[in-house]
């Protein structure tokens, strides 16, 4: 199997290479790079590429790594040990009934091979990583409560994502095929709108891109814009049929764009904006 890109997903060359570098290496593929450079969607668009189904993982603050591999439910099992019926009775003497499999179980056990998410994995504590490290190596774990080990049927493509919060163990990188997604160029970002807006008019593309690339060459902004909320933003310039003159002032100096809260989104970045317009019109 490679990855040879999708009609939904402008995939530069060296993303190519590193996917189908991850399927023969047969190791994660680490994925970083800005928030809103199309991390989480790659992990879709290869699964779909490759006719194979995906499994995600939206790891949160609070996530452990006990939850992908299984959780034992000793509450339920109580409550129903409570329960005077047969059935209860029953359900209770066997413990497999209160075992929830998480999603590496179900990716371990499936019958095809599978992709599998693991996505902003730098949200969890530091521990995360490391105790995924025999799983995600061996292809396995043992299950305690019902003394049997899961073993993968197939190794399934991972995915894992981060938006470089928190550092990853070098234990953990080992494991891992590693590709930093870089904002695209404009060459490239041009592919990309095309591919969402393909009847977008050429003279409104030009000048919303370019105010874009103004904006986030700005120094001193706390939050880039980024690609999806590109996306957003020419979205809404065709829904309020914004006209081409509100896009860039007439002296072609820096504006303050229509609907600019698609793109800058907290106070200080709006106001660092705004400082910057009022010293273009002055000259200082």
């Amino acid at each position: 199997m490679r990855f040879q890109g999708s009609d939904r997903y402008v995939a530069t060359p060296d993303l190519m290479l590193a996917v189908n570098a991850a399927l023969t290496l047969k190791r994660p593929l680490l994925v970083k790079g800005e928030p809103g450079t199309g991390k989480t969607m790659l992990a879709e668009e290869v699964a779909q590429a490759l006719g194979m189904p995906l499994l995600q993982w939206h790891v949160k603050s609070t996530t452990k790594a006990q939850q992908g591999l299984y959780e034992y439910d000793a509450v339920s099992r109580l409550r129903d040990s409570q329960l005077a019926d047969a059935e209860s009775v029953a359900k209770v003497r066997d413990i497999r009934n209160y075992i929830v499999q998480g999603v590496l179980w179900q990716a371990f056990t499936a019958e095809q091979p599978v992709a599998l998410l693991i996505d902003e994995i730098d949200k969890a504590d530091i521990e995360f990583p490391n105790d995924l490290l025999r799983e995600i190596d061996r292809m396995e774990f043992h299950v305690y409560e019902t003394r049997e080990t899961i073993r993968a049927k197939h190794r399934p493509l991972v995915f894992i994502t981060s938006n470089n919060e928190k550092e990853l163990p070098d234990a953990f990188l080992r494991r891992c095929f590693f590709h930093y997604i870089k904002f695209p160029d404009a060459e490239t970002m041009q592919s990309i709108v095309d591919v969402h807006f393909p009847g977008l008019k050429r003279e409104l593309l030009s000048r919303a891109m370019k105010t874009f690339f103004d904006i986030r060459g700005l120094p001193g902004l706390k939050k880039k814009p980024s690609t999806s909320e590109l996306l957003d933003w020419l979205k809404l310039l065709v829904a309020e049929d914004i006209p081409l003159e509100a896009l860039q002032s007439a002296d072609d100096k820096v504006a303050i764009p229509p609907l600019v809260g698609a793109l800058l989104k907290n106070e200080q970045d709006v106001t660092l904006f705004e400082k910057l317009v009022f010293m273009q019109r002055h000259n200082r």
